[in-house]
């Protein structure tokens, strides 16, 4: 077993920790370059690495992020696969967004919801062919859940979790660096879509897509080809971008928590839970046409629409001294000091000169520049003002 050093830093703790690592907790086909690059945080999803930090602070990342190019081994969004005759009815019985009309090289972003219409996952669809899809997840069993679907409904289905360990390169100069490898074909790619590009003799999805609020790529890159192991592969191609990338300024990165927040992209287990519905989590453009088909939930989210929502997620801006990452929410409260909601994704925005922050908030709270307050961890109540998501530019 390998002890892994990391240092934790919230504006509640800052000390360093042992991860003992195991076959619980894997490493990636990047883990290595990103160590060599001087990766300085982890944290583990879907029980692999994820770095959350090089040498640069949150806000020097942000506006490198926001001006230039970076590549971060996002591994961690580990795809389900469901192939067979029967793949695209259990892949809709997941989720009330239709997708009956999905073409072949799209990408959908779906929500997955329980018997309750809780959700459950918010992952991105990848359609693969009529009778194979990709469900990229966030930090769930989702893998679980859609064997007992299948099961259940005795689909005629295979699932598994294959070799792709995806790998972003997102920033404004994203598209003028993957051209710079993969050729003038990268411009055709469209958001949200995805297309196949030879690499080294391998064939490899790259979609244009990525968690932040900049341009970007995601390569799915496909481990363990006939004549490559999947870290000489996977280094292969971190070296080759790497390389590339030094005339557009490229750095090693990760998901900024500003840009993050700024976008308005929310985080399962941090921002909401199974405890939430999509209609409280801004999803209902996903939903409207739920009414065409069977999924699991159904009778739930009907009713919920029925009879309203009573608290929907928001964007704060607030005052007071910069604000580190939350480590812990931060409650907020009407003008008359009620509780109505609590910040679980919060942090200084150098752009907007304020903090900034998600929150469920109870809706006779949620209205665009209703004014609030936000208590910090001094114990001191901040002025704030709900506003619109993404945040304004």
């Amino acid at each position: 077993m390998v002890s892994l050093k990391l240092a934790i830093k919230t504006s509640v703790m800052k000390k360093n920790i042992k991860l003992n690592m195991s076959r619980r907790i894997r490493r990636t086909p990047f883990t290595n370059k990103v160590e060599q690059c001087g990766v300085s945080d982890f944290t583990v999803v879907n029980h692999m690495l994820l770095p959350k930090g090089f040498k640069k602070s949150v806000e020097e990342d942000y506006w490198h992020l926001n001006e230039h190019v970076q590549i971060w081994d996002v591994s961690c969004q580990r795809q389900v696969q469901i192939s067979g005759p029967d793949a695209q009815k259990l892949v809709q019985k997941m989720t009330p967004r239709s997708i009956k009309n999905m073409a072949t090289g799209k990408c959908f972003y779906i929500p997955i919801i329980d018997e309750n219409a809780g959700m459950i996952n918010d992952p991105v669809l990848l359609k693969l062919d009529d009778d194979m899809f990709w469900i990229s997840i966030a930090d769930s069993d989702i893998l679980l859940w859609a064997k007992g679907l299948a099961l259940g409904s005795n689909f005629d289905v295979n699932i598994v979790e294959p070799d792709v360990y995806p790998l972003a390169v997102q920033g404004p100069k994203s598209e003028a660096l993957m051209v710079s490898i993969f050729g003038e074909d990268i411009k055709k790619i469209k958001f949200f879509n995805f297309k196949i590009f030879d690499f080294l003799g391998t064939k490899q999805i790259i979609a244009r897509s990525g968690y932040s609020r900049q341009d970007g790529f995601e390569i799915y890159f496909k481990g363990f080809e006939e004549n490559f192991n999947g870290v000489e592969l996977g280094e292969k191609l971190w070296d080759i971008i790497w390389k590339a990338g030094q005339k557009f300024n490229i750095s090693p990165g990760c998901p900024n928590l500003i840009d993050r927040i700024e976008a308005g992209l929310l985080s399962y287990g941090n921002d909401f839970t199974k405890e939430n519905n999509p209609l409280e989590c801004n999803l209902e453009k996903y939903c409207s046409e739920c009414e065409n088909h069977e999924f699991i939930g159904r009778e739930a989210l009907k009713k919920i629409k029925l009879e309203g929502i009573k608290q929907k997620m928001r964007g704060i801006l607030f005052e007071g001294e910069p604000c580190l990452a939350t480590g812990k929410p931060l409650s907020v409260y009407s003008e008359k000091n009620k509780k109505i909601g609590q910040i679980a994704s919060g942090i200084y925005s150098p752009r907007l000169k304020k903090n900034i922050g998600l929150s469920m908030i109870l809706k006779d709270y949620w209205d665009i520049g209703q004014k609030l307050n936000v208590e910090t961890y001094d114990g001191k109540k901040r002025k704030g003002i709900i506003t619109t998501l993404p945040f304004p530019k």
